[in-house]
């Protein structure tokens, strides 16, 4: 279980975890996590130059090193945002391995959007910690039905394909928003206490590591908003 947390100081958590945003430019990525942050919905975003982030605290209710007993841990979030244009694509893709999740992103009244999603997870798939790290699939700007070229089926279809969850969203009226965050932070922390227990688990690095050492104490540069 995850609940949003403002009061803790800078430096007062268990875990960082970082959770990177790609996919084409214009698909949406910065007003998503601005509504996800912020709660607040922006229309006057322009295109994200190289790389940018938001941060977020919340209250990951998880299972103790005994691996039944639960605990509250304090997470501190970072998301960054990415340029989907091709000029910024080798600066993207030296991020890649030091995120612990990805949120893959293709905008539902785009149909090209969707159609390099492939070539978005093959990217992911070429420059990531691992072979195979927690990935989630999201379709933004589902409140513009009108416009929508991206049928639902086509894009479960395709998540089911790689084996990964499906979430319709949008910034503007904030469904679903949260929901998608706080299922890839699920899929990332539960790889994180199966580590902790003794299974074999890779960080950026690639290499088998334990939860405690995942969380790595980077400096804290942006308060956060919930």
């Amino acid at each position: 279980r995850i609940s949003a947390v403002c009061t803790m100081a800078d430096g007062d958590y268990d875990y960082l975890i970082k959770l990177l945003a790609l996919g084409d430019s214009g698909v949406g990525k910065t007003t998503f996590l601005y509504r996800y942050t912020d709660n607040k919905f922006n229309r006057k975003f322009t295109s994200t130059v190289g790389i940018d982030f938001r941060e977020k605290r919340v209250m990951y209710t998880g299972t103790d090193a005994d691996g039944t007993t639960e605990k509250n841990f304090r997470v501190h979030l970072q998301l960054w945002d990415t340029a989907g244009q091709e000029r910024f694509r080798s600066l993207t893709t030296a991020f890649f391995r030091d995120a612990m999740g990805f949120l893959l992103m293709f905008d539902l009244t785009n149909q090209q959007s969707f159609l390099n999603v492939r070539n978005w997870m093959s990217q992911l798939q070429a420059n990531a910690y691992c072979d195979s790290p927690d990935i989630i699939l999201v379709g933004t700007k589902a409140d513009l039905q009108d416009l929508r070229d991206v049928h639902g089926r086509q894009a479960k279809d395709l998540a089911d394909r790689y084996g990964i969850p499906y979430f319709e969203t949008s910034a503007a009226t904030g469904v679903d928003v949260d929901k998608a965050v706080t299922t890839l932070l699920h899929l990332v922390m539960k790889r994180m206490e199966q580590s902790s227990d003794g299974a074999q688990s890779c960080e950026p690095n690639g290499s088998p590591v334990t939860s405690h050492e995942v969380a790595t104490e980077a400096p804290v540069q942006r308060r956060c908003a919930c």
